[in-house]
This record gives C-alpha cells, sequence and structure tokens, in this order.
C-alpha cells in the first residue's frame, strides 16, 4: 500500500509571487514552448529538442540516447507534450543518466527543477516525494508529478516546462548536474586532494586570513622583518663612535 504524500508548508519562493503590473521582458524571461505555437515541421521539431533539453538537460542528444519512437508518435499528434515529458522520463536512457546516479533526495531536487520548474521548497518536501520514489518507484513519482495540480496549472497539456520566474542565479541546467558530488567520489571521476584542503584551512596564510581586520597578528611578519639592530639618532651608545676618524687630520 503507497503511502500518501506527506504534508510541507511550502516557502514564498519567486515563482510564488505575482509580479506587479505588467511583466518585464529580459535576458531571463524563459522561451515558452507551445505546441499550440507549432504548426510547421520544422516547429514541431523545435518543440522536441526543447523537451529534450528539459529533461536531459544536455546541451548535446547523442543519437543512441533519442527516443524516436515517441518523436514520431508526438509529430503525429498521438500524444500531447505531457505525454512527451512522461516518456522521455521513463526512458531507458534517462534513468541511466540520471535516476542511477543519484540518490531519492537528489533525485528529488532533480525532478522538480525540469519537470515543475522550480527547486524544493525545503526538506521536508524533499523527505515526502523521496517517500513516493521508495514506495511507488521511480516511474509512480514521475506519474505523481506531471499529473500533479501544480503541473496541470503551470504548463497544461501543451507547454514544454521550463525554469519559473528566475530572478537571480544561473539557471538550473547550468548548476544541476546530473550527478552529485558524492557519486563523482565513488565512481573516481573526481578525488579529492587533502593537500588543497589541508592547505586551505590549516595553513598559516589561512590562518592569517581569518583574523579580524586589526588584529596583532596580522602584523607579525612584519614585525619580524624589522632590523632592530640599527642605530638611530636619538639613542646611539658611545661605544659605537669611531672617535679617531672624526679627528681631522693634517
Amino acid at each position: 500500500m503507497a503511502l500518501p504524500l506527506l504534508t510541507y508548508k511550502p516557502s514564498s519562493q519567486n515563482q510564488r509571487v505575482k509580479s506587479f503590473g505588467i511583466a518585464d521582458l529580459n535576458e531571463d524571461t524563459p522561451y515558452i514552448y507551445r505546441l499550440e505555437d507549432a504548426a510547421s515541421p520544422a516547429e514541431i521539431r523545435t518543440l522536441i529538442w526543447a523537451a529534450y533539453r528539459q529533461v536531459f538537460s544536455e546541451h548535446e542528444i547523442l543519437k543512441f540516447n533519442r527516443q524516436i519512437t515517441v518523436e514520431t508518435r508526438f509529430a503525429n499528434r498521438s500524444i500531447t507534450v505531457r505525454d512527451l515529458i512522461r516518456e522521455l522520463a521513463k526512458s531507458e536512457a534517462f534513468y541511466r543518466l540520471v535516476v542511477s546516479v543519484n540518490n531519492n533526495y537528489r533525485l528529488v531536487e532533480i525532478c522538480l527543477k525540469r519537470f515543475l520548474g522550480r527547486a524544493p521548497y525545503n526538506k521536508e518536501e524533499e523527505i515526502a516525494w523521496s517517500i513516493v520514489i521508495a514506495t511507488k518507484g521511480f516511474s509512480g513519482f514521475v506519474d505523481a508529478l506531471l499529473d500533479s495540480e501544480e503541473y496541470t496549472e503551470a504548463f497544461g497539456d501543451f507547454t514544454v516546462p521550463y525554469q519559473r520566474k528566475r530572478m537571480e542565479g544561473r539557471p538550473f541546467n547550468l548548476v544541476t548536474p546530473r550527478y552529485g558530488e558524492d557519486f563523482q567520489e565513488t565512481a573516481g571521476t573526481v578525488t579529492t586532494d587533502w593537500r588543497f584542503t589541508l592547505d586551505k584551512f590549516y595553513s598559516a596564510k589561512a590562518k592569517e586570513r581569518r583574523l579580524p581586520e586589526g588584529d596583532p597578528g596580522k602584523f607579525k611578519d612584519m614585525a619580524a622583518a624589522v632590523n632592530t639592530k640599527r642605530y638611530y639618532a636619538q639613542n646611539i651608545p658611545a661605544s659605537s663612535i669611531d672617535y679617531l676618524n672624526k679627528v681631522p687630520r693634517r
């Protein structure tokens, strides 16, 4: 028996706040791909490519990752955009590239960004959706997202999902790679060099950078560099004066 979705309190993110007056168009405004606007075969192909970018978050899709049968059904208007997104999300390529290399919490973050166009509200939402993955499987999780009221109100059946109302920061597809650092360490694709970590936190220079402004410790090297053996005019011992050289010679 599948557990119901746990309740969580949504936070006020950008996509939940309505704009004042006329929406301003700038470089952060997403381009919306709708099936109603696609009349020619070229526009259909453009919409399909937009769906691939949104689901896979890849700048280039390899030929063996494409779902030719699904593309043909969509080009023939046999399925909707929502069905296209569903088929791509449940494909073997997406499971291999995204699902199999991430834990449930990160998978929730990725799927919310790519299918609902927003980041998770909080940790409680990540836990709630991760329970759905554990009980219904990834396929049931995809159905729960795409059949949700939020998806229907935001995108409906004929609009490709997009990042909603980005006000700051970089786009999701630039900051959310296909797998996280934990998998990179396990797979050996990225190895942490602890020498740099130790140097970053425990070296003398690092400790000096963490000192507050005005701390005498910041001037320790400057004080050590001062030559205290020099003689100054106001403090010259008599033993250091060569009197014979000062006597004029005839």
